[in-house]
């Protein structure tokens, strides 16, 4: 840890930062949210000039400081608004800033990724259940918000666990650093390319690899493509027993995004189902709850009725009367 940060700056500035969001969580004195803020953002450049120190000659330039205020100032608004729609676009602001440090980074898939997974479809959710789920407030009080949305109900138990977390979180990635060992070869990452044969034979044909007539040879047992990721060859057919083994291509590997997308797919297809439903019974909720009228008082209610009777009772100046007759 200490290659990256003093471990005291860091639990000093991880403490600075929980008193500082204890502060400024919802409550009915809003002097006391403004003095939170700033204490959290005391804690938070103490964090990231602590990290700066400690690696003076590799600091980053100065976009990395300005992504890094605008994303830790927009996630605190997003945890201490008290209307839930700014609270939203503030989660917007934490996004776009985060995909601003991807970039920084080189992470271009990330950035991106991000900013229409939870700036777009995710955040959309969220607005829809907010508006469904709020009630229309009453005529004179449209201003006046929820007792859950006015004041945190437990800020202290919510503020000490997340900061915890935080810390543990943060030293076990510290220390996990120098632990990871780098793959002893390509064949585990380039295992992938053996079930994308598609792509495979598109890199062929545009290296020039590919004669006119030939195709990816398959197994006539299993079906499967005959490409073998550990000996980085591919054979080939051009007909029934005409085959040939040709070498891999040296741009040939598998990318992140491939990686990413089958490992979702292939080996844990259960968390993006499971993702959905909880997004569909979030939707399901909210209709529930936005069946639900809006109540007027007494005293409205009846001078509802009473205009209403009199509407009808008095006729119009518009409309004739009855002719009297002789």
């Amino acid at each position: 840890m200490e290659a990256f940060i003093s471990p005291f700056v860091l639990y000093l500035a991880i403490a600075i930062g929980a008193a500082g969001v204890f502060l400024a969580l919802p409550r009915r004195t809003r002097g006391v949210q403004a003095i939170g803020g700033l204490i959290a953002a005391v804690g938070g450049g103490l964090a990231i000039l602590g990290m700066t120190a400690a690696n003076i000659a590799d600091r980053p330039n100065v976009y990395f400081y300005i992504f890094a205020f605008v994303a830790l100032g927009g996630g605190l608004r997003v945890i201490t608004h008290q209307r839930p729609v700014y609270a939203a676009l503030y989660f917007i602001l934490t996004i776009l800033a985060t995909a601003g440090l991807f970039l920084i980074l080189s992470a271009e898939f990330m950035a991106f990724a991000l900013i229409i997974v939870y700036a777009g479809a995710i955040l959309i959710t969220y607005l829809f259940v907010i508006m469904l789920a709020t009630q229309t407030p009453m005529n004179d009080d449209v201003e006046s918000l929820a007792d859950y949305d006015l004041e945190a109900r437990e800020p202290l138990a919510a503020t000490a666990v997340g900061f915890v977390l935080l810390a543990a979180l943060t030293t076990m990635m510290f220390r996990g650093v120098p632990q990871v060992e780098p793959a002893a070869d390509a064949t585990a990452a380039n295992a992938i390319i053996e079930v994308m044969p598609g792509r495979v034979e598109t890199v062929l044909r545009r290296g020039g690899l590919l004669q006119p007539g030939e195709r990816i040879a398959t197994d006539p047992t299993t079906g499967r493509p005959l490409i073998n990721a550990g000996e980085r060859t591919v054979t080939l057919s051009s007909g029934r027993d005409a085959r040939r083994t040709i070498a891999w291509p040296e741009g040939l590997g598998a990318r992140n995004i491939e990686g990413v997308g089958m490992t979702l797919i292939g080996r844990h297809p259960g968390t993006i189902e499971i993702a959905g439903v909880i997004l569909l019974m979030a939707m399901l909720g909210a209709v529930v709850l936005s069946r639900k009228q809006v109540q007027l008082d007494d005293a409205e209610k009846s001078r509802q009725a009473r205009t209403l009777a009199g509407s009808i009772g008095e006729p119009s100046a518009s409309t004739p009367g009855p002719e009297r007759t002789a």
